[in-house]
């Protein structure tokens, strides 16, 4: 959970950091500028806090971890896809990144205090699923660090994630696979990789053996 905190804390600090021109800019998000991952960040924080005030009902057992809580896809995202859509316009309509900037703080900090206050023993429900609350905020690292290098490896002047958090998304994600990236792999380069953020080069495929051709890995 401490974990959940410094890779949070460390991804608004890299937004409110970000000059007004980077909103406008690409992000490591397929289909989405700058100003929709924040947007994005926006609803990931509320759902922090919706899923952290809705108990688990009593009695209910736990269904998945913070590794099973994710999903493998079949198709790497276009921003397309209608919520995805609906970000884009939601982000547009904010008009100025300071109003974005402003919303993500105002909520982001919530969410923050509310999962430095919670009890990691409860159970909670989201999705259909029921976990403890230290799985669900676990299982939020990797979200907050794959977001944060959409930004750091898109803005050179953005800062990178926390080296903890790097080394648990990886955990994480290969945990996910059901198998480990090459040891020469570093832990950003096995994360970009392993979610089609950037392409392999000839050397790292061959390393890659079987598990690049399961590659990219499509979580949600």
């Amino acid at each position: 959970m401490d974990l959940f905190s410094r890779s949070w804390d460390a991804l608004l600090t890299a937004v409110d950091g970000l000059a007004d021109e980077d909103f406008g800019r690409a992000s490591g998000c397929a289909g989405w500028l700058v100003r929709d991952l924040v947007c994005h960040l926006v609803i990931d924080a509320q759902d922090v806090l919706i899923t952290l005030v809705t108990p688990a009902p009593a009695g209910a057992e736990v269904t998945v971890d913070a590794v099973t809580y994710w999903r493998l896809g079949d198709e790497p995202p276009t921003g397309d896809d209608p919520l995805d859509a609906l970000i884009v316009r939601l982000a547009a309509a904010y008009q100025e990144p300071r109003l974005l900037r402003f919303h993500l703080d105002d909520v982001g900090s919530a969410a923050g205090r509310a999962a430095r206050l919670a009890d990691p023993s409860v159970r909670v429900s989201t999705q259909d699923q029921i976990l403890t609350t230290g799985d669900y905020l676990g299982a939020y690292v990797l979200e907050w660090t794959l977001h944060h290098l959409d930004l750091s490896d898109r803005l050179p002047h953005a800062p990178a994630p926390p080296a903890e958090g790097l080394a648990r998304s990886r955990a994480l994600l290969e945990g996910i696979a059901g198998a480990a990236f090459p040891a020469s792999f570093g832990d950003t380069a096995a994360l970009l990789i392993g979610t089609g953020r950037r392409t392999p080069t000839d050397a790292q495929r061959a390393e890659l053996g079987a598990l690049g051709e399961r590659l990219p890995l499509v979580i949600g």
